[in-house]
């Protein structure tokens, strides 16, 4: 099997950047980018680079390279995947809001519609790719609908996960630690292959069974935020005994054994894939009966959302129990530093605590707009749109953002933050001036100089 045409539904987070360094990498391969919503592919076809609905260190150099030569966005779904030899899905699969399985399970909706329109506009055999993370076994429900229609096409499915991590996905893609291709049929499998060696060394493409692969996508993601949620829950007990989480997070990571990577203590995770992944793994174990498994993967979670509520309550006790009416500046919204993904941002939660407490909120964040963190708000539901707009801000300059401000909450690691003038930043104030490092950013040590209340998170 020779992939001469590869269609992608999906044109967001995943979809975007993996396409286009598969088109970078494989100029002999025309790639087409699909997706329903007008708006985005518009933003993927602009002439200003700058206005791609994905932000990502590299990226718009990749699209400039490819994009028009054998990479392109469309809306016209159903040509894309016609002529298609390999369809890859990656679409958004959501915690469920509703029903069985409500608040863990995936919600699957958009991976059957795809695979009713790829059985529906198929004329020859195809090769679909999974992209999206998805529990295990959900290959048996696309197999069930692609292999029922009738219409004679033969469909071999793999599993291939993406590990990126948002910030750094253009390089992670140029030099995979691995690339996992999970399959039944030999040949399908190492048509897949072939496009990846194109400038992956063949060593790094592991080559698996469908359901090894698809679970290994759930549990590298759960072992990951494991050690976030571990450093976190060590974060706590570092306040009250005089121990620094930093130090302490060194010793244990020169041990070979242990490493010192995902050691870093913060206000907590957040992001589109460790929350619900995890939620979807306690999910599954629990439809199997594994109850203790359930619980000790589940405990990762409510260590997260104890370390959001920590640092917020600290916020109010600071400020002498009370932030009724007070201005406290938001450093930073999305989930982490080098892109626009706010999806779980601890920000949107501390924001949410904070308003409950009837702070005021100012927003800076380079790379997030408005209307985005108006969104977030939205969706959780606390309050009416309209009390969102009144409370919180979004402005565009990080000056502004502090001008008479009680406190300062560094949200987001975003590397600008560190280069500020402090000192006129503490002289537009209001006395005494707190600063809450939730990243674990700044110099405290320069900042206590320079006169702030500083406080972070495990000292």
């Amino acid at each position: 099997m020779k992939v001469k045409k590869i269609c992608c539904i999906g044109a967001g987070y995943v979809g975007g950047p993996t396409m286009s360094v598969i088109a970078q990498k494989c100029p002999d391969i025309t790639v087409t980018i699909v997706d329903i919503n007008e708006q985005r592919i518009a933003a993927w076809n602009d002439s200003d680079l700058s206005k791609l609905p994905v932000y990502e260190p590299g990226l718009a150099g990749v699209v400039a390279e490819a994009r028009g030569r054998n990479l392109f966005f469309s809306t016209d779904v159903d040509t894309a995947i016609a002529d298609a030899d390999m369809v890859f899905i990656s679409v958004n699969t959501p915690t469920k809001t509703y029903g069985k399985g409500k608040g863990m399970a995936a919600d699957l909706k958009f991976i059957e519609l795809c695979a009713r329109q790829i059985a529906a506009a198929s004329k020859s055999d195809k090769i679909i790719v999974e992209k999206s993370t998805l529990p295990v076994r959900t290959a048996e429900a696309l197999k069930s609908i692609l292999h029922n229609t009738g219409s004679g096409v033969n469909f071999h499915i793999l599993s291939n996960p993406e590990f990126l991590a948002e910030g750094t996905a253009i390089e992670d893609l140029h030099d995979p630690d691995r690339v996992l291709i999970g399959g039944e049929n030999a040949e399908a499998v190492q048509a897949l292959v072939d496009v990846y060696a194109s400038w992956v060394p063949r060593e790094r493409i592991l080559t698996t069974n469908l359901w090894s692969s698809e679970l290994s996508k759930l549990t590298a993601n759960a072992f990951l935020a494991q050690r976030v949620s571990s450093i976190n829950a060590i974060s706590e007990l570092c306040e009250r005994t005089g121990a620094n989480v930093d130090e302490v997070a060194r010793a244990i990571g020169t041990d070979s054994r242990i490493g010192s990577k995902f050691l870093k203590a913060s206000v907590g995770f957040g992001g589109s894939c460790f929350q619900k992944d995890i939620l979807n793994l306690v999910y599954i174990a629990r439809s199997y009966g594994l109850q203790e498994v359930a619980h000790y993967w589940e405990q990762v979670i409510t260590m997260n959302d104890h370390q959001k509520h920590r640092f917020a309550d600290n916020i109010v006790q600071t400020m002498y129990n009370t932030v009724s009416g007070k201005k406290i500046s938001f450093l930073g919204w999305a989930f982490k530093k080098d892109t626009n993904d706010t999806r779980e941002s601890a920000a949107i939660y501390v924001a949410d605590a904070l308003l409950s407490e009837e702070a005021s909120i100012v927003v800076y964040d380079p790379k997030v707009t408005a209307e985005q963190v108006y969104a977030d708000l939205d969706y959780l539901g606390t309050r009416t749109p309209a009390e969102n707009r009144r409370l919180v801000s979004v402005v565009g300059d990080p000056y502004d953002a502090a001008e008479r401000a009680h406190a300062i909450a560094v949200l987001t690691e975003w590397d600008e933050f560190k280069t500020y003038d402090w000192h006129r930043i503490k002289d537009h104030m209001m006395k005494p001036a707190f600063v809450f490092d939730g990243r674990k950013l700044l110099s405290g040590s320069k900042l206590d100089e320079l006169g702030f209340q500083y406080y972070a998170i495990g000292e």
